[in-house]
């Protein structure tokens, strides 16, 4: 029998992997930026119109505003976070799921204990 499990991707964090996650958060912060621009030009061209109810309006907004600015200092805590973290840390990078074969007799803990990969510089170094 078949069955799917998650599996936990972890990645080792290497000079390589530091700058490359940096740029990640970078690029992040600024796509949020411009989503906060973007909704404060919309905010403004929509009141000009005056087709909609004012407050609803603004308040719809900004609220939107918000989320994206609390997601940027979210971005802003990971990077400061990262320069703290040293090289050779593992960090949790997604989880994947995999199929695996079960068989009667199979030790059931040894499969409910779930796999972790662990990769380092896009490579596998270690299934445990």
């Amino acid at each position: 029998m078949k069955i799917i499990q998650k599996v936990t991707v972890k990645q080792v964090l290497t000079e390589n992997s530091k700058q490359k996650l940096l740029g990640d958060y970078e690029k992040r912060k600024f796509q949020l930026g411009k989503e906060c621009d973007q909704l404060r030009f919309e905010l403004k061209k929509l009141e000009k119109t005056k087709k909609y109810a004012s407050n609803n309006l603004k308040g719809h907004f900004e609220k939107e505003i918000e989320s994206r600015q609390e997601k940027i200092k979210l971005v802003d805590f990971q990077i400061d976070q990262l320069h703290i973290l040293p090289l050779g840390s593992e960090l949790k990078d997604q989880e994947i799921q995999s199929v695996i074969d079960v068989q009667i007799g199979d030790n059931w803990d040894d499969i409910s204990a779930g796999k972790t990969l662990i990769i380092e510089d896009g490579v596998i170094k270690d299934i445990r």
